[in-house]
């Protein structure tokens, strides 16, 4: 079965405690559905259209386990944290090769 992954690219953190509050709540709330932080970090360098920022790359066993996740009341209330324009950020998430 191929796994899921979450592919998150930050654009813009504009309110750094509400982030703050985010971190300390998402990473608990994706590992309690079995997801793995492989990247969590501002890139080491980056071409063409891309932006200096946080990328973050999360591990599923399935692609349907990445998709349930982002729908758990624990994951949303971490999202929640985010809400008011507190960081522009593109969340993909993708089905891996099998």
């Amino acid at each position: 079965m191929a796994k899921g992954y979450w592919v998150v690219c930050y654009r813009n953190i504009k309110d750094q405690d509400a982030f703050m509050r985010y971190a300390k709540l998402a990473p608990a709330a994706v590992q309690a559905q079995g997801g793995r932080f492989l990247v969590r970090g501002m890139a080491a360098k980056v071409y063409e259209a891309g932006i200096q920022q946080r990328v973050v790359v999360i591990e599923f066993d399935s692609l349907a386990q990445a998709l349930a996740t982002h729908e758990t009341p624990a994951y949303q209330a971490a999202l929640k944290e985010l809400a008011n324009g507190a960081a522009e950020r593109d969340l993909r998430i993708v089905e891996g090769m099998a």
